[in-house]
C-alpha cells in the first residue's frame, strides 16, 4: 500500500522529468537557431567576399581604359582636371547645420532691407570655403582599402 508521502515523492518525479524535458526541447531549438543564424552570416561573408572579388575584376585599370577606349566616340569622356573635384568643407552645410530663423523676422513679415547672403525666411545661405592653391593637388577620393 502506497502511503500519501509516496505519491508526492511520484508526482514531484514527474513534474522534474517534464520540466527537465521542456528546458532540454528549448535548447535544442536555441541550438538550431543559432546554427541557422551561423549559416546566414556565413553566407553572407561569402556574398561579400564575392562581390569585392567582382568589384576588382570589374574596376581594373586597363579593363577601364578598353571600355573608355572603345565608347569614347559615344560617351566623349574628358579627363577630369584636379581643380573640378569638391573638398568636403566646400559643399553646402547640412539641414541640421542650419541656424535657426529669427522669430522677430518671421512675425514682421519679409523687410524690403534683407541682409545680402541670406535666402529663403532669412536663412543663411551657405558659402563653400575658399580653396587654397597648394591643396589642388591632395584630394582625397574616399577610396575602398
Amino acid at each position: 500500500m502506497l502511503r500519501t508521502f509516496d505519491l508526492v515523492l511520484i508526482g514531484i518525479m514527474t513534474a522534474a522529468a517534464a520540466v527537465t524535458y521542456t528546458i532540454k526541447h528549448r535548447a535544442e531549438l536555441k541550438l538550431e537557431e543559432v546554427q541557422r543564424l551561423e549559416a546566414e552570416i556565413k553566407l553572407e561573408k561569402d556574398t561579400i567576399d564575392l562581390l569585392k572579388a567582382d568589384w576588382a575584376l570589374q574596376s581594373q585599370p586597363n579593363r577601364l581604359e578598353r571600355l573608355v577606349n572603345a565608347y569614347n566616340g559615344e560617351l566623349q569622356l574628358q579627363p577630369t582636371d584636379s581643380t573640378a573635384l569638391a573638398h568636403a568643407r566646400e559643399l553646402p552645410m547640412l539641414k541640421s547645420q542650419v541656424p535657426a530663423p529669427d522669430l522677430t523676422e518671421a512675425k514682421a513679415g519679409a523687410k524690403p532691407g534683407a541682409k545680402a547672403g541670406t535666402g529663403a525666411k532669412g536663412q543663411p545661405t551657405p558659402m563653400p570655403a575658399p580653396r587654397e592653391a597648394e591643396d589642388a593637388d591632395q584630394i582625397e577620393t574616399g577610396a575602398v582599402e
